[in-house]
C-alpha cells in the first residue's frame, strides 16, 4: 500500500479513531520498533485479609472454582463459589455444590442464609445449586451477568458440568446450564449435556470410526464402571464469557489431548467453544497445547477474559509429577484463537510457600474485576494439588478458601529500559531507552496520556513524521516529561497542542529514563 492510500484509509477511520482507546504494552502489536528495552510481566499482589471466605461450613470441605460480579450501578460484589464436602454428604446430589456470597466493597464477604438447599439437615445454608446425583459429582461453576438478555429469569446465566442419562440410559458428562434473575434462585435447563465430555478411559485408544464410544462393565461387586471414549472433547471444567468481537458466548474448557502412543486423556490442552443463544453450541476445537518448554506440565482450565482489545487467560499449570500443583501463567491473544505465552519465566500468581490456603492449588476464572483504578483477580484455593482426591483435600490438614490478588489499571506488562555494560570509556552507561509506535492518525485526538512509573527517572514524548523526522515544537527537548508514579499522565509541550497538527500520518515516541512504561491511551 502507498503513503497516499494509507494515509485514505487511516482519515476515513478517523471517526472510530476519536473514541477513547488505550494501548497495552503486553505485547508489541501496536509497537514499529524498541530500542535499548525490555518487556517484564507485573506480578498482582495477593490482599492482606486472604483468604476472604474460608471453610467454614460442611460443605465447604474444598473450594475451588468461583464467579464474581459487580454491579456497575451500586457497586455490589455477587460471589459465587464451588464448595466441595464429599462424603460428608448423606445425599449424593449434595456433595459437589454451588455457594453464595456478597459484599459492599469486594473484601468484606457474607454469606447470606438463604434456606434453597439444606446440608445434612442444616436448612440455613448459602447453597444455590446441586448436582443431579446421576453417577460423579456436579463440577465447576461460571457465571454470567447478561446486560443484553430481554426475559428477566435468564439475565444470570451459569454453565456448570454434570451427569445426565440419555433416552437409552446411557450416561454422559458435559455441559449444563442454568439460569436465575437474581444470581441466587437458579433454574436448570432440563436438556443436557449441550457437549459431551470424555471420562473413564485414560490412555486407551479412540474408537473406530462409527464404534459405539459409550460402553459399562459390571464389576463383581454389582457396581457399574461407565466411559466414554470420546477424542478431541472438552473435559470436566468450564468457564464462559461473552465475546462482543465475534458476538458469542464463549467457553474455554480442558480439553484432551493425546499421548505419544495416541492414547487418549494423555494432557490438557485449551479448548473453545461458542454458542449464539446458551443452548446450542459449536464443537469444541484445540486452539493451544503444551509444548516442548513445558516438559511434564499440563493446562488444568484456562479461562479467559477481555481488556482494551486483548484476550487474557490466567492459565492454570498443573504438575502431575508434583501432587498436581497448580500455578497460573499469564497468556494473550488478539482473536481468542491464536495464543500467545511470553510471559513463562515466572508465575502471574504462584502458589504461597508453606501450607497456607493457596499453596497447593490455585483455580481462577473469567471474571477480572476493574474495581476505581485496580483490576481484582478472585480465585479459589486449596493447599494440596488438584487430582488424587481422597485424604489429600478431605484430610484435617487441608485448608482452603477465596483469595484475592490485585494490580494497578492497566499494569499487566511493562517495558523498561535495558541497561547497558560498563565499558573502559562509558563506567556507568545512562539507562535510556525508546518505544516508537507504528503509524497513527491523531485527527481528532486532543490528549495522549501515558501509565508509567517514572518515580526514578522521566518519560518524554515526541512525534515524527511519516518518514521519521521530528515534527516541530512536538520533539523531546519541548515536552513536559513524567517524572513520577501515575496512572494516567496527560504529555503536553511547551507551545504546541495535539490540534495545531495538520491532517497526516504520525509516529507517537516515548523517551524512557529509568522508568516503566505500561500503557498509553489517545483520547
Amino acid at each position: 500500500m502507498n503513503t497516499h492510500s494509507l494515509l485514505t484509509l487511516l482519515l476515513s477511520c478517523s471517526s472510530l479513531l476519536a473514541a477513547e482507546r488505550t494501548i497495552l504494552m503486553v505485547d508489541d502489536h501496536e509497537v514499529l520498533y524498541r530500542s535499548g528495552t525490555r518487556r517484564f510481566m507485573n506480578a498482582p499482589v495477593r490482599h492482606a485479609q486472604n483468604p476472604l471466605i474460608a471453610e467454614v461450613k460442611p460443605w465447604e470441605l474444598t473450594i475451588g472454582w468461583t464467579s464474581v460480579h459487580r454491579d456497575a450501578k451500586t457497586g455490589k460484589y455477587q460471589l459465587w463459589y464451588q464448595g466441595y464436602g464429599g462424603k460428608r454428604a448423606q445425599i449424593k446430589t449434595h456433595e459437589c455444590v454451588v455457594c453464595y456470597a456478597e459484599s459492599d466493597d469486594g473484601i468484606t464477604f457474607t454469606r447470606p442464609n438463604l434456606g434453597l438447599f439444606d446440608f445434612n439437615g442444616e436448612k440455613n445454608t448459602n447453597i444455590v445449586l446441586i448436582g443431579s446425583g446421576v453417577y460423579g459429582d456436579r463440577y465447576c461453576n461460571s457465571v454470567i451477568v447478561d446486560e443484553r438478555e430481554k426475559d428477566a429469569s435468564k439475565r444470570y446465566k451459569m454453565a456448570f458440568n454434570d451427569w445426565s442419562k440419555d433416552a437409552n440410559g446411557s450416561v454422559w458428562a458435559g455441559l449444563h446450564v442454568a439460569y436465575s434473575p437474581d444470581g441466587i434462585h437458579w433454574t436448570k435447563h432440563p436438556e443436557a449435556p449441550f457437549y459431551r465430555c470424555f471420562y473413564g478411559a485414560k490412555m486407551k485408544q479412540p474408537p473406530f470410526v462409527g464404534e459405539n464410544p459409550y460402553s459399562e462393565i459390571k464389576s463383581n461387586d454389582g457396581r457399574v464402571r461407565r466411559q466414554a471414549l470420546l477424542p478431541m472433547s472438552l473435559s470436566d471444567a468450564a468457564d464462559v464469557i461473552y465475546d462482543p468481537k465475534h458476538k458469542a458466548f464463549v467457553i474455554y474448557g480442558k480439553m484432551w489431548i493425546g499421548g505419544p502412543d495416541g492414547g487418549l486423556g494423555w494432557k490438557h490442552g485449551m479448548g473453545r467453544c461458542q454458542s449464539t443463544d446458551f443452548l446450542h453450541w459449536s464443537k469444541p476445537q484445540l486452539v493451544c497445547a503444551p509444548d516442548d518448554a513445558d516438559g511434564a506440565l499440563e493446562f488444568h482450565t484456562s479461562p479467559v477474559f477481555i481488556h482494551r482489545e486483548r484476550y487474557f487467560s490466567l492459565n492454570q499449570i498443573l504438575n502431575r509429577v508434583n501432587k498436581g500443583v497448580m500455578d497460573i501463567e499469564l497468556m494473550i491473544s488478539r482473536d481468542g484463537f491464536e495464543w500467545e505465552r511470553p510471559f513463562r519465566e515466572a508465575y502471574f500468581i504462584p502458589r504461597s510457600p508453606g501450607q497456607q490456603f493457596d499453596s497447593g492449588t490455585i483455580v481462577t476464572n473469567s471474571n477480572m474485576i476493574v474495581h476505581g483504578n485496580e483490576m481484582r483477580f478472585y480465585y479459589g484455593a486449596y493447599s494440596s494439588g488438584a487430582i488424587g482426591g481422597g485424604t489429600d483435600i478431605t484430610g484435617d490438614q487441608q485448608t482452603s478458601g477465596v483469595g484475592l490478588a490485585t494490580l494497578p489499571l492497566d499494569r499487566f506488562a511493562g517495558i523498561r529500559p535495558e541497561p547497558e555494560a560498563p565499558t573502559a570509556k562509558v563506567k556507568q552507561p545512562p539507562v535510556i531507552g525508546q518505544i516508537t509506535f507504528k503509524p497513527m492518525d491523531l485527527k481528532g485526538r486532543t490528549e495522549i496520556y501515558v501509565n508509567a512509573n517514572a518515580a526514578n527517572g522521566a518519560v518524554w514524548a515526541e512525534l515524527l513524521d511519516e518518514d521519521g523526522y521530528r515534527v516541530p515544537g512536538f520533539d523531546k527537548e519541548n515536552c513536559v516529561p513524567l517524572k513520577k508514579d501515575a496512572l494516567r499522565y496527560r504529555f503536553s509541550w511547551k507551545d504546541k497542542k495535539l490540534t495545531d497538527l495538520p491532517p497526516a500520518i504520525y509516529h507517537l515516541r516515548l523517551h524512557l529514563e529509568k522508568a516503566s512504561v505500561f500503557a498509553i491511551t489517545l483520547r
